[in-house]
């Protein structure tokens, strides 16, 4: 079957694509060939044609950017890595969907095979492609210099129907068209399926005009995705568009040449089984008999990709080692961010907090960064529109906006879905830091990126404030409670709650100078003690996840705490002590980080011996009980919060020193009856 625009070798390279995935697919028994199948040749283009990439280091700094955002595609990404020359043997393509195989059913974050980010759930792929284009332009701003453009790569994104459904791609899409992303360039697979069939089920309106509105350059490209001549054209236009990001929106046929399957749900997710395989394969003029066929001819020509990127990257490293000798206080602090080395000690510039003050953590953590940000010129903030109460915004900063590319302040509006995944893009540039802020109760709204973060290892920064009933008057619809839990159960998210301001400022400290895995900051609006580190333990051991803060002999009780009802426990341990009941209070800012600590540093700072525990969140229980063990009691929320000054809240709900108190005695009543 003829291509328009391709020499019989490309057509031959575009077959190839098409019949690995179809093979991969079959041989799983499970598996998306349909995208695959119909998108090859646009595919084929970009990659042999476009895309500036080296298989033999897929993390070159100036490469382009490659998404699949339909994820589901897999076995498209895998079957081109392998014939371009990436670490992919064609025996890893048979294992596609297998147990430890390096490809799974949808590309997980793995750059050093040249997946740059996960693309599982849909939308995702396409708005943190937006992060990476947000991420070049500011790094292109601040390390290029004329006759150096040491940052120059695009991002090219392949995405269908139902990315553009997702509400996430909506937001990002929208913001991508404000600030003007003209590095940006998205190819729509507009192949009119989905699995429930037709597009025209559910989305009728009209694309084009869509992104339009948003201000992005749009091209339609008619037929069947084949005319690879007219594909290109509009690709070189998108490349040259200046001012806006670019989306061609490519008419193509879902299993394109399968004789029944062509067109149809069931390609989507289906292998398309033996006797359709080898009816496409004859349709195509492709020996029926073989699986996995790879002409030689065709490894030749895509594996050239390996010697072109050798070139362009080493052509990359002489400009550089120019630039160095010109500019090396830039190319130095290229090399830092590059290694994951901070620029300062942040001990050395951290805001300390003096006792006898009152200060939320949302206020000092907007001290916080005050103080180190104009030391960190490649970490970048921001907030959904909430920028005032979470504090997120530093002295001195200047927004991120089309006219203003060397901002380090991005006004995300009402977004907060598109910022989790904007940032989660950011991040994968390796050489930048993001965070963002919004109320804690709305990261429900940001939950899927935040779930891709911790799955990922993106070291995401989320700044969550209002942290619990504390913000009082706006009452349960603002009031987090189950949040809490939530998010503490999603694997390898460090969810910190900090005590206090100087806590707080630990807090940052961890999260700056690790970047293994996403942190989320739960900070509260209402002010809070500065805790006195002269009397009570250091507020560094927040780095442990959880230590003694005070201790008053052998301790009876353990009072657990984390947050604001940290100063709730303190105040119990004082009446206790009067009472002559010694305690001991424990902050608990996080939980994973104490999770990880060998056991006799945990059982230092929660003794087993010790049965009488009390632990106070102004949450729900969900996962205390791991601390509190069989005797514990908890003093929290057992529902939703409510619309009052925050005091009031915290009175009515009996999360208060007094019910701690009682609580307290009434375990060791109950073990002294028990006569333990």
């Amino acid at each position: 079957m003829g291509h328009p625009g391709l020499s019989k070798l490309d057509q031959l390279c575009v077959d190839t694509i098409r019949f690995l995935a179809v093979d991969g697919v079959e041989k799983a028994k499970s598996g998306h060939p349909g995208m695959p199948i119909g998108l090859a040749p646009a595919a084929y283009v970009v990659w042999t044609r476009h895309l500036r990439h080296n298989p033999g280091n897929p993390q070159w700094h100036n490469r382009d950017r490659f998404v699949l955002s339909g994820g589901h595609g897999s076995m498209l990404l895998y079957s081109i890595l392998y014939l371009t020359g990436y670490d992919m043997t064609l025996d890893d393509l048979k294992q596609f969907r297998q147990w430890g195989s390096k490809t799974p059913g949808h590309p997980e974050y793995n750059p050093q095979l040249g997946i740059e980010l996960t693309t599982g759930p849909l939308g995702q792929g396409i708005s943190s492609a937006v992060g990476m284009a947000i991420a070049q332009k500011y790094l292109a701003n601040h390390f290029n210099r004329e006759g150096f453009p040491i940052i120059d790569y695009k991002i090219y994104v392949t995405a269908g129907d139902g990315d553009l459904e997702e509400g996430v791609s909506s937001e990002a899409c929208s913001l991508a068209g404000h600030l003007g992303l003209d590095n940006l360039v998205l190819i729509y697979d507009d192949n009119h399926i989905s699995i429930d069939g037709e597009t025209e089920l559910s989305f009728t309106e009209d694309r084009a005009k869509r992104f339009q509105a948003y201000g992005w350059h749009v091209q339609k490209v008619d037929g069947d995705g084949n005319d690879m001549k007219k594909f290109e054209r509009a690709l070189i236009n998108a490349k040259s568009e200046v001012g806006r990001p670019s989306m061609i929106q490519l008419r193509t046929h879902i299993a394109y040449g399968a004789p029944t399957m062509q067109d149809t749900a069931k390609a989507h997710g289906a292998p398309l089984g033996e006797q359709e395989i080898r009816a496409m394969k004859e349709k195509f003029g492709w020996d029926p008999d073989k699986q996995f066929h790879v002409p030689q001819e065709v490894l030749d020509h895509m594996r050239q990709a390996v010697g072109q990127g050798a070139e362009a990257e080493n052509q990359w490293n002489t400009l550089f080692e120019q630039y160095a000798e010109k500019y090396p206080d830039l190319a130095s602090q290229f090399r830092d961010a590059a290694e994951g080395r901070l620029p300062v000690k942040l001990d050395e510039i951290l805001p300390k907090f003096e006792p006898g003050k009152a200060i939320a953590t949302r206020q000092a953590s907007g001290k916080v960064l005050d103080a180190i940000m104009p030391k960190l010129p490649l970490v970048l903030g921001g907030s959904a529109d909430l920028t005032p109460s979470n504090n997120t915004q530093f002295a001195g900063a200047v927004d991120f906006q089309k006219d203003a590319p060397g901002g380090r302040y991005i006004r995300y509006g009402v977004r907060e879905h598109a910022m989790g995944a904007i940032m989660n893009g950011i991040n994968v540039s390796r050489l930048l830091r993001a965070y963002g802020g919004t109320f804690l109760v709305f990261s429900d709204y940001m939950r899927g990126a935040v779930r891709v973060a911790a799955l990922s290892r993106y070291p995401t920064i989320f700044v969550w404030t209002h942290d619990s009933i504390g913000l009082g008057e706006d009452g349960p619809t603002h009031q987090p409670v189950e949040h809490f839990a939530a998010l503490r159960a999603i694997p390898d998210l460090l969810v910190i709650r900090p005590a206090d301001a100087n806590e707080t400022a630990q807090a940052w400290k961890y999260a700056l100078e690790h970047s293994d895995r996403p942190v989320g900051l739960l900070l509260s609006r209402q002010g809070m003690p500065v805790i006195d580190q002269n009397r009570c333990a250091s507020a560094a051991n927040l780095s442990r996840g959880a230590y003694v803060l005070t201790s008053r002999g052998n301790p009876e009780v353990i009072l657990l705490a984390s947050g604001s009802e940290v100063q709730i426990a303190m105040e119990a341990a004082t009446q206790l002590d009067a009472e002559g009941i010694p305690s001991q209070v424990v902050s608990m800012p996080c939980w994973s980080l104490f999770e990880k600590q060998d056991e006799k540093y945990r059982h230092s700072v929660i003794p087993p011996q010790v049965k009488a525990r009390v632990a106070i969140e102004a949450a729900t229980d969900l996962g205390w009980h791991r601390w509190l063990g069989e005797h514990g009691v908890f003093i929290g929320m057992q529902g939703f919060g409510a619309s009052a000054p925050y005091k009031a809240c915290f009175e009515n709900f009996g999360i208060t020193t007094g019910n701690v108190v009682k609580a307290a005695k009434e375990i060791l009543q109950k073990l002294k009856e028990q006569g333990q």
